[in-house]
């Protein structure tokens, strides 16, 4: 007897008006395995993933789960024919328990007191029989980033999900979370769930995977057993080319400090003390790492030192000079730069075109106009000059910057920032949600800047790329810098210090 598959996809094809995002797509997914799905940005996993789960309609093909065609108009079609999604931005009511979210949308009639008993009990049947144990009566806020995650998977699982899918499952975890998070997901297959795994994170393809598809500038170029493969194959296969996957560098050549920041207090928006008493200077010629898991003061920090948030207390020195009422336009006429980590939110507006968010902030140039006049054609020859400098895809000024990839998104605001050439370069998840081919480019690009002089401040939650990029590591925890190691630690050392225990 034959095994069905659990999902099927045959000739998935998929256009955003000039953009061809999936081009005749076939996928098979076998029952019980972890299946990977990896691609560079724009290559079309989110798409394709989209299109499974009903965000997105395909413009022809089918879609066969358990060996049967179905139609997935919307989430819920899914959800019912047993496709469940966890995506990388966990979508949870941040200030309802995890039971309230369990329940939110399956509320199991009109008397809620007997829906809640009930998802109660099936609660703990999960959490028995997959280990995923949490406590059903915390408000989700107040979970760490692991646990929520968990209540992600237990959602899909208390839907029916027969199979998952996961986007960028461990972008936010410490090393010891994603571990755990591999161990939930082989206990899943092997209790018979299916996973879709997508990540632009080879080595976590390589530790928990079945099965790896490549997909490439919008087609499926290979599906390979994964013990058959190596990551330095899948890495060509992504990206067509060799990638270098060291960062190579020579030792720094660290000069006069440029950048202090001397007993920094700050707080975030709700009042609470995210940074605490903070010291510590980046020189010249070097890169000082800050390594941490995400929400222990390394936003705010940054924020500070760009001028976004006021410090309750402290000194930031930027060459020598003591800022005071500092703002990010001062701060950018004194030779600081800052790639902020959250893309969206500060470093772009998405409805605007390429070429308006390549000036973004320095639109007072000359080299833009004079006066209050822009001259659009100088606008959109600066903009097609960094794009073709930074591979930035499609290669059109005029596209609206939501219409790009995360990874192309981050391409215009690191070209934008570098190409000023400041003397400053303070950088938050420089490679977050990025592919292997632009990480290579971006890290290129930051070696460079260490090369010419300048000082540079690097916020990373990975590991690898702080330790392969830092010329010396900063680690916080709950808003204290609580150790300082060379780049070379090993991963357990940086780990124990990451989770606040003292290595």
């Amino acid at each position: 007897m034959v095994d069905v598959a659990a999902i099927e996809l045959l000739g998935i094809d998929k256009r955003f008006g000039s953009v061809h995002a999936n081009k005749n797509i076939s996928l098979s997914v076998a029952k019980g395995s972890i299946h990977g799905i990896i691609g560079e940005n724009g290559a079309g996993k989110s798409t394709l993933m989209s299109i499974l789960y009903g965000f997105y309609q395909a413009d022809s093909g089918e879609i066969r789960v358990s060996g049967k065609p179905v139609s997935i108009r919307d989430s819920q079609a899914a959800i019912a024919v047993g496709i469940g999604m966890v995506h990388q931005h966990f979508m949870l009511v941040e200030n309802f328990t995890v039971l309230e979210n369990l329940m939110l949308g399956a509320e199991g009639g009109a008397f809620l007191g007997r829906g809640a008993d009930a998802a109660r009990n099936e609660l703990k049947r999960l959490e028995a029989e997959y280990g995923l144990d949490v406590d059903p009566d915390a408000v989700v806020e107040e979970l760490p980033v692991g646990l929520q995650q968990r209540v992600e998977i237990l959602k899909a699982l208390y839907r029916g999900a027969e199979i998952l899918i996961l986007d960028e499952p461990t972008g936010v975890l410490t090393p010891s979370e994603a571990d755990h998070l591999f161990k939930i997901l082989e206990q899943l297959r092997d209790q018979g769930k299916t996973v879709l795994f997508i990540t632009h994170k080879l080595r976590e393809i390589m530790a928990v995977t079945d099965t790896v598809s490549v997909m490439r500038r919008g087609e499926m170029v290979a599906t390979v057993k994964t013990k058959e493969t190596s990551v330095e194959e899948l890495a060509e296969l992504m990206v067509g080319r060799r990638v270098l996957l060291r960062v190579e560098k020579q030792a720094a050549n660290p000069g006069d400090v440029l950048l202090s920041v001397k007993n920094l207090t700050v707080k975030d928006g709700r009042g609470v003390v995210m940074v605490d008493n903070v010291s510590f200077d980046v020189r010249a010629g070097e890169i000082t790492g800050i390594a941490g898991v995400a929400g222990n003061g390394q936003s705010e920090l940054l924020e500070a030192i760009a001028g976004i948030r006021k410090p309750v207390s402290g000194e930031i020195y930027v060459n020598g000079e003591l800022l005071t009422a500092a703002n990010p336009a001062k701060l950018r006429d004194m030779g600081l730069a800052h790639i902020p980590e959250d893309r969206h939110h500060m470093g772009l507006v998405l409805p605007f075109e390429e070429n308006e968010n390549s000036m973004l902030g320095y639109h007072h140039d000359p080299l833009y106009g004079a006066g209050p006049f822009l001259d659009l054609e100088a606008i959109r020859k600066d903009a097609a000059d960094k794009i073709e400098k930074y591979d930035i895809r499609p290669p059109d000024p005029r596209l609206k910057t939501a219409n790009f990839s995360g990874g192309n998104q981050q391409k215009i605001v690191c070209a934008r920032e570098i190409e000023r050439d400041p003397k400053i370069l303070i950088i938050g998840q420089p490679t977050r949600g990025v592919d292997i081919g632009a990480i290579e480019f971006i890290h290129r690009r930051i070696i460079e800047m260490r090369d010419a002089g300048k000082a540079v401040l690097l916020v990373s939650v990975e590991l690898d790329e702080i330790r392969g990029l830092s010329d010396r590591v900063l680690v916080m925890f709950a808003g204290h810098v609580v150790g300082e190691t060379a780049p070379d630690a090993d991963e357990k050392t940086l780990g124990l210090m990451m989770a606040g225990i003292a290595a």
